[in-house]
């Protein structure tokens, strides 16, 4: 059993529904993110990926390999992360910063060919921008139109 303050990354298993599907996020998270539930649908270029705490789901996103992917980047070894979210009751922990510090060696491990993780944030989400600047991502200056605004492409080399 892990240690109650470790944080690993794990590719969703049916057990972790139940967890998943009781997520719940302030109307000012939900705006910017996908519901983990919504988001569960796994296929050779999509991987739902759950961040665990101890032996409990506390965050959640989404790898994806697909052809998505060159809406954001040119590099043919680059992923997209999206969907990310960490559980409302579980926030203020410093665990969102622990999964996403983990997602390198995550994707060194599981997708030993990709050297790129790409993102989109919302110019108006500013938590996650501090967020992913703080564990080493960096604004590629380009943009991109989502369904709430302006969103910022984010890069972090692996």
């Amino acid at each position: 059993m892990e240690a109650e303050n470790t944080v690993v990354l794990k590719h969703y298993a049916p057990g972790y529904y139940e967890h998943l599907k009781n997520f719940t996020l302030p109307e000012e998270q939900e705006r910017f993110t996908a519901k983990p539930v919504d988001m569960l649908e796994a296929s050779a270029e999509r991987f739902p990926i759950v961040i665990v705490s101890g032996v409990e789901p506390v965050g959640f996103f989404v790898l994806h390999s697909s052809a998505r992917v060159n809406e954001y980047t040119d590099n043919p070894n680059a992923m997209l992360l999206t969907a990310f979210s960490i559980e409302y009751t579980q926030q203020g922990k410093g665990l969102a910063q622990k999964g996403m510090l983990g997602v390198r060696d995550f994707l060194k491990e599981e997708f030993p060919w990709c050297n790129e993780i790409i993102l989109a944030v919302n110019h108006k989400n500013i938590p996650a921008q501090n967020l992913y600047k703080k564990v080493g991502y960096k604004d590629t200056g380009r943009r991109k139109l989502g369904p709430i605004g302006e969103q910022f492409i984010y890069s972090l080399s692996i």
